[in-house]
Parts: structure tokens; C-alpha cells; sequence
């Protein structure tokens, strides 16, 4: 199943144009367009013509069966018309409406003449609606969701793609972490030794140098334990297992990787405060670049 960005767009009409010549259409032209970024929850908007806004529920059931997360703005309009509805009027409307126009100042005197915008507006609302726009209107959209869809697919994989690269890095870093432990822990084992032969070549009596020896193992052993990052290793490198399960998987992985992206994260910030080098610290501090950098991508992921 492939992983699905929550960023996606399509924009097409119905009765396309064959060969750089509009065909006749079957039925009224329409518009659409859609887009998407990322969002918590599913959040649905519309814009649509007066005369297309029945088709609503029908949009709303097509995304959501497609789609589970993300903010989605759909506009759909009649073609040649997305100057707000506006047509040039035809003389016999015009002449009916001065008739009106007239009737009703007979009546009322006081009334004032109606606009060029007031005109424009009645005729427009006047206008009957094209036929058959509730089955133009969805064929159109199970085009452009499928559209829609194709692109939201295109960068998940994208994205997918470099999560995957990301963690092929972690790997890299963690496994240069491991041998470091425990040659830190002898170095600092071996200055031990040295401090307690030094304790024992100054100590007067046999119990001292045996206080001496008991200080410096109880001392070697705290430094082991206090470095020691095996623990942290090994869950680290169990969340990025899950993880590029998850991206294999694919479907509805979002929230899931974003939880583990903050376990990752954890996880690094532990090994940073038990580093006891130079070395250690590097490796921490860019292992946390890394998680960064999947946390902004995983945002974008359904």
C-alpha cells in the first residue's frame, strides 16, 4: 500500500480540448480545482457556483472516502463564467425589465432607476441554470480525484523515499557510537588502576590500601554504569526497525511515525547527556539534525 502525503493539487475541466480544438460538449462546461496541506483532522472546504452548491454532499462523500487527514479546498465553477456569473443580456431582456422598471414607478414615484450593476445582477439570478450540471459536475470530480490522489501518491513516495534515507544514517551513526562505550570504559578503567596502585604505594597500613582498592572499583563501576548507552542503542535501533516497517506498509502512517519520531528523539538526547566525549557528543548532536529533519516530513504524511 503506498504512504500518502496530506500536500496534493488537480485542476482540470470537463470536455477537454482534443488537438488544440475544443470539442463540442455533451453537457455544461465546468471547472475544478483542489489542493490540499497538512492538518490534524480531515477539514473539508468548498467553493462552489451558486448553481453547482446542491452537488456538495456528493463532493464531501467522494474525499472522504480518499482521504482521512489533511485540510482540502475544493472550487468549482461553469466554464466562462468565473467572473461571478456574469453574461451580456439580450435586448428583449432588457426591454422586459425597463417595462418593470417603469410599472413599478408608477406606483411608487420616489423609486429610484436601477443601476448597471443592479441590472446585472437581476439577470444573472434571473438566469436558468444549465442542465444536467449534478452529473457533469461529478464526473468531473471522480476525475479529479483521482488526479488528486495520483499526486498526493507521488509525494508520499517522495517523501517516504527520504525518510528511508534518513534512517539509513541513523544506522550509520548508531553503529559508530557502539564501539565507543567500551573503550571508554576501559581507558578510564586503566586510570583507575593507575590512581589505586598510586593509593596503595602511599597507604601506611593494609587497611587503607584495601579502602583505597574498594574507592576505586566503586568509583570504575558508577563511571560504567553512567556512560553505558547499550540500553539506548538497542531502542533506538528498535524505532527505526518499526519505522521503516511503517513506510513499507504504507496507508494511514502518519501519527504513528510521529510518535516514534519522538521516541528517536529521546532516545538521541540520552545519549547525548551520557556522553562522556568529544566524539560521542558529534554523533548525538547529528543523530538530532536527522530526527529534526524527519519530523518536518512525517508533518506532511496521512
Amino acid at each position: 500500500m503506498p504512504v500518502y502525503s496530506m500536500t496534493g493539487y488537480a485542476n482540470g475541466h470537463s470536455h477537454p480540448p482534443a488537438g488544440g480544438e475544443p470539442s463540442p460538449p455533451a453537457g455544461p462546461m465546468l471547472g475544478m480545482e483542489i489542493r490540499s496541506v497538512n492538518s490534524r483532522f480531515l477539514d473539508l472546504s468548498f467553493r462552489l457556483s451558486d448553481e453547482l452548491r446542491p452537488g456538495e454532499p456528493a463532493l464531501r462523500e467522494l474525499l472522504t472516502a480518499r482521504m482521512k487527514r489533511g485540510k482540502v479546498e475544493v472550487r468549482a465553477w461553469i466554464e466562462g463564467r468565473q467572473d461571478g456569473g456574469l453574461r451580456a443580456p439580450s435586448v428583449a431582456e432588457l426591454q422586459k425589465l425597463l417595462a418593470l422598471q417603469d410599472q413599478v414607478r408608477d406606483w411608487l414615484p420616489s423609486a429610484r432607476e436601477l443601476s448597471v450593476a443592479e441590472v446585472l445582477g437581476t439577470l444573472s439570478r434571473s438566469a436558468p441554470a444549465p442542465t444536467g450540471l449534478g452529473d457533469a459536475l461529478l464526473a468531473l470530480a471522480q476525475v479529479q480525484v483521482g488526479e488528486f490522489t495520483a499526486s498526493r501518491e507521488r509525494e508520499g513516495a517522495r517523501l517516504a523515499a527520504m525518510l528511508l534515507g534518513h534512517l539509513a544514517q541513523l544506522r550509520a551513526l548508531a553503529s559508530q557510537a557502539q564501539p565507543l562505550v567500551p573503550q571508554l570504559v576501559e581507558l578510564q578503567r586503566q586510570r583507575f588502576l593507575e590512581r589505586w596502585n598510586d593509593a596503595l604505594g602511599a597507604a601506611q597500613s593494609d587497611a587503607a590500601a584495601s579502602a583505597a582498592q574498594e574507592r576505586a572499583l566503586s568509583e570504575a563501576t558508577a563511571y560504567a554504569i553512567r556512560i553505558d548507552v547499550a540500553e539506548e542503542l538497542t531502542r533506538l535501533q528498535s524505532h527505526l526497525d518499526e519505522i521503516e516497517r511503517l513506510l513499507h506498509k504504507g496507508g494511514e502512517v502518519g501519527k504513528r511515525l510521529d510518535f516514534f519520531i519522538q521516541e528517536l528523539h529521546r532516545e538521541a538526547n540520552t545519549l547525548g547527556s551520557k556522553s562522556s566525549s568529544l566524539e560521542l557528543t558529534r554523533i548525538s548532536v547529528d543523530m538530532k539534525v536527522l530526527i529534526e529533519q524527519m519530523r518536518e516530513q512525517v508533518q506532511n504524511l496521512e
